[in-house]
């Protein structure tokens, strides 16, 4: 009989803590993905389109139900879904609850929900975040020996306002400032100290490990003298609004830059996650969360997350590529300017190619991030 010993039950535990953390990611993606066709589907009903299948999932469907016209239905990959609209990619079709028989503004108000949906989840999400944890500002924490910040004269407790001539929300628009400042032209650091605002001009040091220039600040929280720590800041409801806002505008600007930067060719393919390496950094988030802070921050990371995702599905939709929300909306925007449609079927066979080379960038990246699994 095989021994139940301690390291057996330790196994045990490994084993139920990563199924335990694959079920709340599969139930995250589930989620984002529904909010955003849900979005789609309300846009429809609410314009009079009709609508003949709403999917949470791709492939083999695994449970479907019919409620009226529509068949809802939840399909076994968590990585997509889609509302199926009447007369969507048809022409000649004559009812009027046909997607093509409505008006432009209809068909672009149903298109833009999905997106929509998804920022309105990003937002929510983030004041229960911010409700529960408190938010992040400008203040300085920490000033690194040596560092261009120290020799400027910075100190722990400022609060930074403005970095040149860019508005400074919370310590993050500072990280991302320095983290793609490429010169050492001085930047002009405005602070808040004692009550009294004052600008300090400050050299960037270049770091060859990093290949990057450098201030040498962290930052972001509060003190509290009466825990000795340092906190995030508790928000009333109106400031909770306004940082919820600033939380969702801020991985909405992170996605911008991560686009920019892998057009460029400052960031390789190689550095772009899937469904498979977004999951695994989930789960190894969750793990260490579980470690060192507890089911309550197991929790903040995993609406942590949501803002994240959501906030990115939301503009990758939007990217006019087709077979994306924004492809589709290009082609109503050619319409709407020129007062002509494009044929369907022509329509149809571009978002076909699209839809394929998505695909097959999806499955090398997929094929990556699982090697990536293998030899991390």
């Amino acid at each position: 009989m095989q021994s139940s010993g301690p390291m057996n039950i330790l196994r045990a535990g490994g084993r139920l803590n990563t199924v335990v953390n694959i079920l709340v990611i599969i139930l995250v993606f589930g989620i984002i993905i529904m909010i955003h066709e849900l979005g789609h589907f309300l846009m429809c009903r609410w314009t009079g389109i009709g609508v003949t299948e709403f999917a949470i999932g791709m492939g083999p469907c695994i449970f479907k139900t019919k409620r009226g016209e529509t068949q809802y239905s939840i399909r076994c990959l968590p990585i997509g879904g889609y509302c199926m609209m009447l007369g969507e990619d048809e022409e000649g079709n004559e009812d009027p609850r046909a997607f093509s028989n409505k008006s432009i503004w209809a068909r672009i108000a149903v298109i833009i929900g999905g997106p929509l949906f998804n920022f309105i989840l990003a937002f929510i999400a983030s004041v229960v975040l911010i409700g529960m944890a408190g938010y992040l500002t400008g203040e300085i924490n920490y000033v690194a020996e040596d560092s261009a910040a120290q020799e400027a004269g910075l100190k722990e407790g400022d609060v930074i306002t403005r970095l040149n001539q860019t508005k400074v929300y919370d310590f993050r628009d500072v990280t991302i400032y320095t983290q793609f400042y490429s010169s050492d032209d001085p930047i002009a650091i405005t602070i808040e100290r004692d009550g009294a605002e004052k600008t300090i001009q400050v050299v960037p040091k270049y770091n060859k490990d990093l290949n990057r220039y450098q201030i040498g600040i962290s930052g972001g929280y509060h003190y509290d003298a009466s825990t000795g720590y340092y906190e995030r800041t508790k928000a009333n409801l109106w400031t909770n609004l306004k940082y919820s806002a600033l939380e969702v505008r801020y991985w909405i600007k992170t996605t911008f830059i991560s686009l920019k930067q892998l057009i460029l060719g400052k960031v390789g393919v190689n550095q772009v996650s899937g469904v498979v390496g977004v999951a695994d950094m989930m789960n190894d988030t969750m793990q260490e969360a579980k470690e060192t802070g507890g089911i309550y921050t197991v929790v903040l990371n995993v609406i942590n997350f949501v803002i994240l995702i959501s906030a990115n599905l939301g503009i990758m939709n939007l990217l006019p590529f087709p077979a994306l929300d924004g492809g589709r909306l290009l082609f109503l925007l050619v319409e709407l300017i020129t007062g002509k449609a494009v044929p369907k079927d022509k329509e149809a066979f571009v978002h076909g190619i699209g839809f394929v080379l998505l695909f097959i960038l999806m499955i090398l990246i997929t094929f990556k991030d699982i090697r990536n699994l293998f030899i991390k």
